[in-house]
């Protein structure tokens, strides 16, 4: 990779996740919700700058006490927030989220997370990048999708390497056909993809095999495809290459599953832009995953994550 001034410049939600306090119980027996920092790539930019790496987020908040809680989140871990926009004319988007030891049942409430806009990405900016990374979600709605898509074909022609999580949902991008053409257009500039069993089966309705799956994305252009497989591991598949499979990190008690995949993914994209081989990538990809599962919400404070993954 270069030596780029910025690392991983993460673009999609900002937002809050209320996650349950009751375990094992979906989000109509939930009495009791605390707050955390949340957003797929805001949590990407977070571990990241936690590992150590130059980490630059582009979102949209609400200018109220939410925004201003994301904002206090993200200035702990010196996340440079010079393209965070405040906006007066919408809400800081909030999902409540169910504490399951598997794939968690939510319920998005968005508004100023969808509202990114081309100015908040200059060319200076993408010049100065290693990594642009996004995902599904913030790629579901106008503006930001058009933004997002702009710049990511702008960014790899400016040999940015691009990186995006395919976490669909149909309960956020509810028109398929929309999605499908947008991530094949994405797909076009070669980015380093994720995607988990629950995305394949909502995006394509369990009638998908993983190799499938990782032909799929292969047709498109991409050369690396990252099959999260939740406890029984990862399949990595690199074009004309053999699949490599791992299996999970064994832990004694999952505590909450929210935001597992994006630490493995902080995990991949940290040690790929470290130069490490595919297998250590996974390696560390899914010890940082497992300790994730491990802490309910963002993974703790009081833990130097780097410290805890040098000693696996």
């Amino acid at each position: 990779m270069t030596n780029k001034e910025i690392d991983i410049l993460c673009v999609g939600e900002a937002l809050v996740d209320f996650i349950g306090h009751q375990e094992g119980v979906l989000t109509n027996n939930t009495r009791d919700y605390h707050r955390y920092l949340g957003g797929s790539p805001t949590n990407v930019a977070m571990n990241t700058a936690r590992l150590g790496l130059s980490t630059t987020l582009v979102a949209s908040i609400g200018d109220d006490g939410l925004g201003a809680y994301i904002l206090e989140r993200l200035d702990e871990v010196d996340i440079n927030v010079d393209h965070v926009k405040t906006v007066a004319t919408n809400p800081t988007s909030i999902i409540f989220v169910s504490r399951s030891l598997h794939t968690p049942d939510f319920i998005p409430y968005r508004n100023a997370d969808v509202l990114i806009t081309e100015d908040q990405i200059p060319t200076s900016l993408l010049e100065k990048s290693t990594i642009f990374h996004t995902t599904c979600f913030a790629l579901s709605k106008n503006p930001a999708q058009k933004t997002i898509i702009s710049k990511a074909k702008e960014a790899s022609e400016l040999g940015c390497k691009l990186s995006i999580d395919i976490n669909y949902s149909e309960k956020i991008w509810k028109d398929k056909e929309n999605a499908l053409q947008i991530i094949k257009e994405y797909c076009s500039y070669n980015p380093l993809v994720k995607i988990s069993e629950d995305d394949i089966s909502r995006l394509f309705d369990d009638v998908l095999t993983h190799e499938e799956v990782f032909d799929f994305f292969h047709n498109l252009g991409v050369d690396l495809v990252c099959l999260t497989l939740g406890k029984e591991g990862v399949k990595l598949s690199q074009r004309n290459q053999k699949v490599i499979d791992m299996p999970a990190i064994k832990i004694n008690k999952v505590m909450d599953a929210t935001g597992a995949g994006d630490a493995f993914w902080s995990g991949f994209l940290f040690a790929y832009l470290k130069h490490n081989t595919i297998e250590n990538c996974l390696h560390i990809a899914l010890n940082l995953a497992a300790l994730k599962l491990q802490n309910v919400g963002r993974l703790p404070n009081n833990i130097n994550i780097l410290s805890e993954l040098l000693k696996k």
